[in-house]
């Protein structure tokens, strides 16, 4: 459930204060997909939580990211159970599962079926619907 609305002049606001990717609206808002081996988290690796880039809301931990050799960044689990909402999409000629932000209703990739044990999902997100904070 979506618990936070606003605008797009105003999400557009917000993601330029924040020194958001130019691509963070058409991601976040529009669920467009930055171009593999593009995204600033794709090959980061530092220890903390990346974030929902629109809300703040905890969304995966560093310890759940992995190299899936996708082009995207990729983890195994969110950080709690209702952080991520996910929806069936069927745009482009597939059948896919979207994830948006459960807080806030951003677009921040897919999920599949092909990830490492013990949970075999794959986090395929856009960097730029995330930000980190280390820790």
């Amino acid at each position: 459930m979506t618990h936070i609305t606003k605008t797009d002049p105003e999400w557009r606001e917000l993601l330029a204060a924040k020194g958001a990717e130019p691509v963070a609206f058409a991601v976040t808002r529009q669920a467009a997909t930055e171009r593999p081996f593009t995204g600033k988290y794709e090959s980061h690796w530092a220890n903390g939580i990346y974030r929902c880039m629109c809300c703040d809301a905890e969304l995966f931990k560093s310890d759940t990211k992995f190299d899936a050799g996708c082009g995207w960044p990729s983890f195994s689990q969110a950080s709690a159970d209702g952080a991520i909402e996910e929806r069936v999409d069927t745009s482009h000629g597939m059948r896919r599962v979207e994830t948006v932000c459960a807080q806030c209703g951003a677009h921040l990739g897919h999920v599949f079926e092909d990830g490492p044990a013990p949970t075999g999902l794959r986090y395929c997100m856009n960097s730029a619907s995330l930000d980190f904070e280390a820790s």
